[in-house]
């Protein structure tokens, strides 16, 4: 017995060990400002710090040849699972191929219901049905609607578009398919929160000439990735080192989404990838300027970076709707449905959201905005969790149900 606890102990001190080597080797993962206001921060700074550990773990598993970088953060992204639900009859199915999960409420319905369609965040890499189970149960509860959870294959075993194809093909399917589901195909919204924000933005651009579907009747975009070309707004300085999702770590997720080589990322950060002809053509839409007053307290535009033809060359994804939604040109804009944005103020996205909000007013199409001031990326990960989650999740998820019970 006494043998067996030294070598428990020894254990305990090698494992102790490894992980201060890691934490030591790569301090720079485990960096993050934690503001003030920002919600809980003593609980955001542990929750960060996990991350960052199992994301180092991963990366040194990654080198040893033994697991897959992506497949250990999954693990945690993916969230725990939950019990059965007495209230909701839930299927898991395929609709076009791509894997689903319906939520639909056992309390008869005296007319047909509205339907949500859900896309995940997780850069595209990370994330699945599972990870947002409470959110869908919530809102299917809670607005007396039909929801569809979209597992989108994941890149980089799946590449991309598919992703974004396999959103835009469920969608397809659920609107000529919608009166199976005591849906009504007028009443459907698409939900998203990140890069599922960036697919609800572009299924609704590549709808907006179809004119042998039902239109879509609003979308919600929480905390959405709408733009690739200008990485030095007044929110990627301000919330450089934010926890979860830092201004080096948005670039590199989008490279690897993409299957590209990291070595971009850098180039990238500073701009050298959008040529002076595309900066001049986009300026009216992706611009400092265009930022309201009190988001810009402190900031000070970077100089303009040296055109790099090379970087531009390796990523021409960038510069599509389906990458970069904000890119849209009016005459797509002015027929999006009636929208919600949701930014948060620690979030390196959150000018993303205002700079389209902007947009789609300019464009006549109805726009309800809300900002969360305690908010941060990631926070809608946390919603469900009792006392593990985060008052500003519930804040995010309800402002969500609000809207979608207008309609």
């Amino acid at each position: 017995m006494e043998s067996y606890c030294t070598l428990v102990l020894i254990a305990g001190i090698l494992v102790v060990f490894v992980l201060l080597v890691l934490i030591v080797t790569d301090y720079n993962s485990f960096k993050a400002e934690m503001p003030p206001d920002v919600d809980q921060p003593s609980k955001l700074r542990f929750y960060h710090c996990m991350y960052a550990l199992v994301e180092v773990l991963a990366k040194n598993l990654n080198r040893l040849g033994i697991v897959e970088e992506h497949t250990l953060i999954r693990l945690i992204t993916d969230g725990l699972p939950v019990l059965g639900d007495s209230q909701l009859c839930i299927k898991d199915l395929h609709f076009d191929g791509v894997p689903v999960r319906i939520y639909l409420p056992r309390e008869p319905a005296a007319g047909k219901r509205r339907g949500v369609i859900l896309f995940h965040g997780g850069c595209g890499i990370f994330g699945s049905i599972r990870s947002h189970e409470r959110v869908c149960r919530y809102i299917a509860k809670k607005s007396d609607s039909v929801v569809v959870s979209v597992g989108y294959h994941l890149s980089p075993e799946y590449k991309y578009p598919a992703q974004t194809l396999e959103c835009l093909a469920v969608t397809v399917h659920f609107l000529q398919t919608a009166h199976a589901y005591g849906v009504d195909p007028a009443r459907v919204i698409v939900c998203g929160d990140s890069v599922g924000g960036t697919y609800a933005a572009s299924v609704c651009q590549e709808l907006v000439p179809r004119t042998d579907l039902p239109k879509i009747r609003a979308q919600v975009l929480i905390s959405p990735f709408l733009q690739a070309l200008n990485f030095n707004l007044p929110s990627h300085h301000k919330n450089a080192f934010a926890a979860f999702l830092s201004r080096e770590r948005t670039v590199r997720y989008l490279l690897r989404y993409l299957g590209k080589d990291c070595s971009l990322e850098e180039p990238i950060l500073a701009g050298s990838h959008v040529p002076e002809s595309m900066n001049l053509k986009y300026r009216k839409w992706i611009n400092p300027d265009l930022i309201p007053e009190e988001f810009k307290l402190g900031y000070k535009a970077p100089p303009p970076a040296s055109f790099l033809p090379r970087v531009h060359e390796e990523v021409p994804e960038l510069f599509t709707c389906r990458v970069s939604p904000l890119l849209a040109e009016d005459a797509v804009v002015c027929h999006l449905p009636d929208t919600c944005i949701v930014t948060f103020e620690h979030d390196v996205l959150r000018d993303e959201g205002l700079l389209f909000k902007k947009r789609l007013e300019d464009n006549n199409v109805r726009v309800t905005w809300h900002h969360v001031e305690k908010g941060f990326h990631c926070t809608v990960a946390f919603f469900g969790y009792g006392i593990f989650s985060f008052p500003s999740s519930s804040t995010v998820v309800n402002h969500a149900v609000d809207f979608i019970k207008g309609y």
